[in-house]
């Protein structure tokens, strides 16, 4: 008896999941939308960087860019884009390359400023055909950080001795203390990237350099003090940027329309459900969680991003 209600259990359980997985999958297939003369609206938030983000983590990555942007760029109906941007800035690649995705955008292209849009958030915000922020937006932050952890006092602290066998003379630089020329290598190498920030802004801004350079001391603006320097061109929130990507568009009475998302049965087949990457080795080797993750720490960072975010 016991053995017959433990098998009407399981296929009871079996008959909800597959009714569910069908549900989802014919959800999936309604007809979209009708879009006509419409004003897309996408947000981007987080740090800028390459990869996926974890459970429950925002980012913003090329790849999640340029999904969105197709999506966009295909329908007929929408005639202009309106994306929602709050970022403390990130990797220095992924914000050039999702800076080229905007420059080739072929439809207006607004920015709506949240909370902050600084660094690389203003680097790749400095693409759009537009720029409106609220007058508490933080902004700006024009420049590069560099970060690096000095291990050896540490490892001293800890016990721990290093044998590194290297071919290249600078090849372990970031596991030790620098050289006076690895140093003056590095500042080199954050130059350059701080001369590229500037002359995209110059490109996008359509600014002169000595106006730019002036103003990239990686200080934040608030987006009054912004909208005054010209990094900026309007001061408001989601409906400013609305009326003027109708003006942009040349629609009379724009509207707002979100881009569809996945379908539930879309993301319900491409997503893996994995633990997050802590959780995952600490149950494999919990001993050598803390060693791996002063490792990780000891990484170089060079970025496009606000210190502290």
């Amino acid at each position: 008896m016991k053995s017959i209600f433990k098998k009407g259990i399981v296929v009871f359980i079996f008959l909800v999941v597959v009714g569910a997985i069908t549900g989802i999958f014919y959800l999936s297939l309604g007809e979209e939308e009708v879009i006509e003369e419409g004003v897309a609206r996408i947000t981007l938030q987080g740090p800028i960087q390459e990869g996926i983000a974890g459970f429950g983590a925002a980012m913003i990555s090329p790849r999640d860019v340029e999904n969105k942007l197709e999506r966009a760029s295909e329908n007929p109906g929408i005639k202009a884009l309106v994306i929602r941007l709050d970022t403390p800035g990130g990797a220095i690649a992924a914000s050039q390359e999702i800076y080229e995705m905007f420059v080739d955008f072929d439809k207006p292209l607004i920015i709506s400023m949240g909370d902050m849009a600084a660094s690389g958030g203003y680097y790749i915000a400095a693409a759009a055909d537009a720029i409106v922020a609220q007058p508490g937006t933080m902004t700006g932050s024009i420049g590069v950080i560099s970060t690096f952890i000095d291990p050896e006092g540490l490892f001293e602290k800890l016990g721990l001795e290093r044998e590194v066998i290297t071919s290249g003379e600078h090849k372990d630089m970031f596991s030790r203390t620098f050289t006076e020329e690895e140093r003056e290598k590095m500042q080199t190498f954050s130059d350059q990237a701080y001369d590229q920030f500037i002359d995209h802004i110059i490109a996008g801004r359509d600014m002169e350099e000595d106006e730019i350079r002036e103003l990239a001391t990686g200080e934040i603006f608030l987006g009054s003090q912004a909208y005054e320097l010209g990094l900026i061109d309007e001061l408001g929130g989601r409906l400013k940027a609305l009326e003027v990507a109708g003006e942009m568009a040349d629609i009379e009475d724009p509207e707002y329309f979100d881009l569809p998302e996945p379908s539930p049965w879309q993301r319900f087949m491409g997503t893996a459900v994995t633990l997050p990457e802590t959780i995952s080795r600490s149950l494999a080797d919990p001993e050598l969680v803390i060693l791996e993750d002063i490792q990780e720490g000891l990484s170089p960072v060079v970025e496009y991003r606000v210190p502290g975010y």
